[in-house]
C-alpha cells in the first residue's frame, strides 16, 4: 500500500514532496487481462465535507453492479493539481465499501498527463495497488493536434517530449475528452477501455454515475 502508512499531507509543500518521491513507482504496463468489473469515482463539495462516490459496472454489458458512498471532512485546501489530498480520503472510502473488487477504476481527473507525472488516478492507483486510469475534461498540461470529429479519433498528448496520453473523441462534435493511465496501465489500454464505457454521453458510464450519486447525496 502506497500512502496506508504514511500521514495525510497538511500543505501544499508537503503534498509536493510525496509527489516528487512516489512518481518514478507509477508502473505504465500493459493489462494483463481486460477488466470486467470497472468501477468510476467521483467526488461533490460542500465547504469542507467532500462526498465520494463509486459505481462498480460489468463489461462488456456496461450494466451497473453496485454502488458505494463516503463522506468525510477535508483537511487540506482545494489547490489545482493537488485536489487528491483533498479528495482522496473519501474516494478511497468509497471503494473500500463496494462488496466487489474493481479490476480498474476510472478517475474523474488526470493520471501521468500532470505537471509532476502523478496526478489523482496514480496517486489511487498506486495506494490501492490496482489499475487506474485519469479521464479528465479538460487538459492540465501538454500540446495536442486535435482529433477528429468521428468517435474513437484521437491524438496524442505531449508534455516534455513525451506522450503522456492520449486527446479521445467520446462523440461526434463534442469537446474530447483528456484520458491518460493512472497506473499498472498503458496509454492504448487506458484509450481501449474507456470507449468500453462509453454510453451515450461524451462521459464514460462509471464516471457519469458516481458523479450525479455523489451530487444527489450531498443535496
Amino acid at each position: 500500500m502506497f500512502l496506508s502508512h504514511i500521514k495525510w499531507p497538511d500543505n501544499v509543500i508537503e503534498a509536493k514532496k510525496l509527489q516528487e518521491n512516489h512518481r518514478f513507482s507509477i508502473k505504465i504496463v500493459a493489462l494483463v487481462r481486460f477488466p470486467v468489473y470497472v468501477a468510476g469515482v467521483d467526488a461533490a463539495f460542500n465547504n469542507n465535507r467532500v462526498l465520494a462516490a463509486a459505481c462498480l459496472f460489468r463489461l462488456p454489458d456496461l450494466t451497473v453492479i453496485e454502488t458505494s458512498s463516503a463522506l468525510v471532512n477535508a483537511s487540506f485546501p482545494y489547490v489545482p493539481g493537488y485536489l487528491f489530498f483533498r479528495e482522496g480520503p473519501a474516494v478511497i472510502a468509497a471503494i473500500k465499501k463496494l462488496v466487489i473488487k474493481p479490476d480498474i477504476v476510472l478517475v474523474d481527473g488526470h493520471g501521468i498527463a500532470h505537471p509532476r507525472g502523478i496526478g489523482s488516478a496514480s496517486h489511487l492507483g498506486l495506494l490501492l495497488d490496482i489499475p487506474t486510469i485519469g479521464c479528465a475534461k479538460t487538459r492540465l498540461v501538454g500540446e495536442y493536434v486535435e482529433p477528429a470529429s468521428t468517435i474513437g479519433s484521437r491524438s496524442q498528448l505531449i508534455y516534455d517530449d513525451r506522450v503522456i496520453g492520449l486527446v479521445l473523441r467520446t462523440r461526434k462534435d463534442i469537446k474530447p475528452l483528456f484520458i491518460s493511465p493512472g497506473h499498472k496501465i498503458d496509454i492504448e489500454g487506458a484509450a481501449q477501455v474507456t470507449l468500453s464505457c462509453l454510453g451515450r454521453y461524451r462521459i464514460p458510464e462509471p464516471i457519469r454515475c458516481a458523479d450525479s450519486l455523489s451530487r444527489k447525496l450531498l443535496t
